[in-house]
């Protein structure tokens, strides 16, 4: 079989130059992590001031790490926690040839990609668990896809979420836009195993020529790490808005989900109700929204399960709503499918 030219994201690039911060606008800190990013910068700024600024001194005095009032309304509560658990259980997609809504998670390697699917499951389990595949170890992945279950494991949920090789970020090589775009368009058996010298073709084993609408791919969840966004190389943002062109051509809507808050912000570390008073990680998501070419109206903040032996609720909210927020824009994919 000729081997195609590939679109891999693995691309080979020197990590990107920490942004130059000017003091009077810096955002306060709120983790370690990002002070030793900006720190530098801010130091050979207030050092150029004082050069040119010998009559007068400014000083600004740093806004609260933390607002009053939430920037997104969000009821931290077992009876919210409940509703969206129904929500989620009861959920049917609106194309009645659909029975399950299959969403893919996109993300570079260690995202935490898998870890959101572990920790969603876990919600519904009632207990924390760890069924997907986690680590960053393997240039090669099988497709995977994980039915959500209630915590009996009698009644499937009507969500799929499905996992594959994360992107490249450099050292190690990712999948190729063709073999993405094959899985995305439900060409890609289940259980296929990737790898970059054999790409998807019509000589796959159980590759499926004439996917209905059911085996297709529903809407792309993107997956980028908080601790990661300002030291992603910088080919990986080129990479993210060359797959949001593709997939966007195919009709598929994307949202995205930012992980690891918790590493960015001390105060969500110890509690998640903090995560939407927190300007730190507001502000990480609008770094990440530009990093994907994407309005931050699409990204919510999620906390996966790690270390935790049991649930929590705020975290288990915040999961459940980032789930809903999926089904939202698979419902509009299939509206847009859906015959008149």
């Amino acid at each position: 079989m000729q081997k195609q030219s590939g679109f891999s994201f693995g691309v080979s690039v020197t990590p990107a130059k920490p942004l130059a911060v000017p003091a009077s606008i810096r955002p306060p800190a709120c983790s370690s992590t990002v002070d030793a990013i900006v720190a530098p910068s801010i130091a050979a700024n207030a050092s150029s001031t004082e050069k040119s600024e010998d009559k007068h001194l400014f000083t600004f005095s740093a806004a609260q790490p933390y607002m009053e009032s939430q920037w997104r309304k969000v009821e931290w509560t077992e009876e919210q926690k409940t509703s969206l658990m129904k929500t989620v259980s009861s959920y049917r997609p609106t194309c009645e040839d659909v029975t399950q809504a299959r969403i893919l998670l996109l993300g570079p390697l260690s995202s935490g990609k898998s870890s959101f699917i572990s920790s969603v499951q876990s919600v519904f389990n009632g207990r924390v668990t760890n069924r997907a595949m986690v680590g960053s170890s393997s240039t090669s992945f099988t497709k995977k896809s994980f039915n959500i279950r209630d915590k009996k494991g009698e009644d499937p949920s009507r969500l799929v979420l499905c996992d594959i090789m994360g992107l490249g970020d450099g050292e190690k090589i990712g999948p190729t836009l063709h073999d993405i775009l094959s899985v995305i368009k439900g060409h890609v058996p289940e259980g296929h195993k990737f790898s970059p010298d054999q790409p998807v073709s019509s000589e796959t084993v159980g590759y499926m020529k004439r996917p209905s609408l059911k085996d297709k791919i529903h809407c792309v969840a993107f997956v980028v790490d908080a601790s990661k966004v300002l030291t992603y190389p910088k080919g990986l943002s080129t990479t993210f808005q060359q797959l949001r062109e593709h997939i966007s051509d195919l009709g598929v809507h994307q949202v995205a989900l930012l992980t690891h808050i918790d590493q960015i912000c001390p105060e969500t570390a110890k509690d998640v109700i903090a995560v939407y008073k927190s300007r730190i990680i507001r502000d990480m998501m609008g770094k990440a929204g530009a990093l994907l070419g994407m309005s931050t109206s699409y990204i919510v903040p999620v906390k996966n399960y790690s270390s935790e032996l049991d649930l929590d609720v705020n975290t288990d909210v915040l999961l459940l709503s980032a789930v809903e927020h999926i089904l939202q824009y698979a419902d509009l994919y299939f509206q847009d499918n859906t015959p008149q």
